[in-house]
């Protein structure tokens, strides 16, 4: 645990709890919108993996899953290639991969009803480094708006990582 601000982001979906929540464990919904390959099993201590077509990958576990309401998984960078391929703002490095192995941070989400819709909030918590929060920054702040657009039943266009 670090003493390092989360990240944290609070995205409005134009659709039902549950439909959103799907988007955090079933694979087919998740490359929707973020990568091009996942594997998620949707129980605690069930594998997290998601792989996108550069070379990025986070690797972790599924910590905690209470439907439609919460999903807690644990992420980090599956090797040294994906940390090579982080989001990052124009300009900036990208992070090393030593810094934060497969599983070594906390990724909570919540899906509240709200209004015909969902309010989602992502809180990526025990982030080593100014650097690696905000690239984390970055990445969840491209692509929360990428499921909000796939949850409504629209296309959210190439991958960012592709």
């Amino acid at each position: 645990m670090t003493d390092r601000a989360p990240v944290e982001i609070i995205v409005h979906v134009p659709a039902a709890p549950a439909d959103v929540f799907a988007y955090f464990t079933d694979p087919d919904r998740y490359v929707r919108w973020m990568g091009s390959e996942a594997r998620l099993e949707p129980v605690p201590g069930g594998v997290y993996r998601v792989a996108m077509a550069d070379g990025f990958a986070a690797a972790g576990t599924f910590a905690e899953v209470t439907a439609p309401h919460r999903v807690v998984f644990t992420w980090g960078f599956a090797d040294a290639e994906a940390a090579a391929h982080t989001k990052h703002a124009p300009g900036q490095t990208p992070p090393s991969g030593g810094g934060m192995p497969a599983g070594s941070t906390r990724v909570t989400v919540t899906f509240e009803d709200a209004g015909g819709g969902t309010r989602l909030t992502l809180r990526h918590e025990d982030l080593p480094s100014d650097e690696l929060r905000a690239a984390h920054d970055v990445a969840w702040n491209t692509y929360l708006p990428r499921l909000a657009v796939a949850a409504a039943g629209g296309d959210p266009g190439p991958d960012p990582h592709a």
